[in-house]
């Protein structure tokens, strides 16, 4: 499915179950260009709304809204509330990114416009439909997207919203004719306590976004409400390797039945004492290429089966089993969705390909969490590891990593988890923090991260310098990955730029 028809509307796409209630029908978007925000607007566009926002710069996603009917205005102005003839009907926000501050959010008080927090408009564009959510501190823009890219190959054509751009459909957004609607449940402000699934799928549980929640115990409950939600006659899909998502399980699994909803698990190795019936087991995973082969059982069926991915990582494989229980509570049937999986070609900024120059091949990632930056530099270790035993290279490859702290206060409480887990690439840049919302906090900064590194780091406090810096370090069968979710990912065409520059050198 391409961009340019992923998301356009026709006249006998809006029905009944789908149609725009009253305060949306003319909405203004204040930071429309985001992940999540450009989504809601894609939908709202393809139900027939008229839509209209402003983002502080041009981006992709702004053109791709404007070509789809959209008004933008670059900057952000109170005159931008008259973008949509007679005005909007209410304005759209999220307060994570966009303080109350912003003039257009000033005037739409003044005006007494309705203002509306993004996951509201979430929740109301999923009602009408059977809703299949997934949620957890890691991998829920990953499982998320292997569960539409997989009803899609079942020929079932889900509405959905994720956190990131699909590569086979070119976008994070879908009205689709179908009455399922799949969508990432972000759990870093509660947002996912606005919905009301009827399949959701947890990932993980871990410490995280302290600077909202206040304490672990407050992060984790949120979870736990949000199981609570779970329709009556539902079912939750929980990761069974994972400690937080296991224990949630055994804490909500007894008042879940007195409601008819069950709890299944999936996970690997030895789960017979798993606190919940176990749907799907791991056996093994294989690294092939940029991928690998998982044999894996169902519950119900004597034998295993093989499932073939294309996107890296023992943590992708059991995402997948996540995906493949709820894509089965929707009606599709296995074989389909593992050829669906099977085709499932990975996501933006996820263990992506940036290019390769002189032998060395470069990805970029959006992790920024411990567990998240483990995960994938344990992927590419597969990924030259598996090389090496092939003879495909004549060294075996390293693993070098562009890492850029996110946020003040997730660096400080993680500055040596992050320092640990970047230590398992074999040579290490760490850029500064990339503040996104947040103000600086003294001391805190990319070296505080680098000091507890224990292989070969280097503190780049200077992002043009990069390029050429790793271009210096990088050899043939090298494999680069620049990592964080922020600006960090411009870096991959700057050390492309500088392998190309360098001499030659052999395989």
């Amino acid at each position: 499915m391409s961009d340019t028809t992923a998301d356009q509307a026709t006249p006998d796409a809006v029905t009944e179950r789908t149609a725009l209630p009253p305060e949306l029908e003319r909405v203004h978007m204040v930071g429309i260009g985001g992940a999540g925000m450009s989504g809601i607007a894609r939908i709202l566009l393809a139900r027939g709304g008229a839509v209209s926002g402003s983002d502080a710069k041009e981006s992709r996603g702004v053109l791709a809204l404007r070509a789809r009917g959209a008004q933008v205005r670059i900057g952000h102005d109170a005159t931008a509330l008259d973008l949509l003839p007679g005005g909007p009907t209410a304005v759209v926000t999220t307060y994570a990114a966009i303080p109350k501050t912003n003039p257009e959010l000033v005037e739409a008080n003044r005006r007494e416009i309705p203002v509306l927090l993004r996951p509201t408009v979430l929740a109301s564009l999923m009602r009408g439909h059977r809703t299949l959510l997934v949620s957890g501190t890691h991998g829920k823009t990953s499982t998320t997207s292997m569960l539409i890219v997989s009803l899609q190959h079942c020929g079932v054509d889900p509405s959905f919203a994720v956190g990131g751009e699909l590569n086979e459909a070119g976008t994070n957004a879908h009205h689709g004719t179908g009455d399922i609607f799949v969508a990432e449940a972000d759990e870093s402000d509660g947002s996912l306590l606005q919905y009301d699934p009827d399949v959701a799928v947890v990932t993980n549980i871990e410490s995280d976004h302290l600077d909202f929640f206040g304490s672990d115990e407050a992060y984790v409950q949120v979870f736990d409400d949000f199981a609570d939600r779970l329709a009556a006659g539902g079912l939750l899909v929980v990761c069974l390797d994972d400690p937080g998502s296991r224990a949630l399980a055994e804490r909500v699994g007894e008042r879940l039945a007195e409601r008819n909803v069950q709890v299944l698990g999936y996970g690997s190795g030895d789960l017979a004492d798993a606190p919940v019936p176990v749907g799907a087991r791991l056996h093994s995973w294989e690294p092939r290429d940029v991928g690998g082969i998982a044999q894996f059982q169902l519950a119900d069926e004597a034998a295993p089966r093989a499932l073939r991915l294309a996107v890296p990582g023992r943590h992708m494989a059991l995402n997948a089993l996540g995906a493949l229980l709820a894509a089965r509570a929707a009606g599709a049937e296995v074989g389909e969705i593992i050829q669906g999986l099977e085709g499932f070609g990975g996501v933006h900024r996820r263990f992506q390909f940036a290019g390769r120059e002189n032998g060395v091949r470069v990805f970029d990632d959006y992790a920024h969490h411990p567990t998240e930056v483990r995960a994938v530099l344990g992927a590419a270790a597969e990924l030259v590891q598996q090389e090496a035993r092939d003879g495909a290279r004549s060294r075996q490859g390293r693993v070098i990593v562009v890492f850029q702290p996110h946020l003040y206060s997730r660096t400080a409480t993680f500055a040596q988890d992050f320092g640990a887990a970047l230590s398992l690439a074999d040579e290490v840049v760490v850029l500064d923090v990339y503040g996104a919302r947040e103000k600086p906090l003294p001391g805190v900064n990319g070296a505080l991260v680098a000091q507890s590194v224990t292989k070969p780091v280097h503190y780049q406090p200077d992002m043009s310098r990069v390029g050429r810096q790793v271009a210096g370090l990088a050899l043939p069968g090298d494999v680069v990955i620049t990592m964080g979710a922020g600006d960090v990912t411009m870096l991959g065409s700057q050390i492309l730029d500088g392998l190309r520059a360098r001499p030659q050198h052999g395989r």
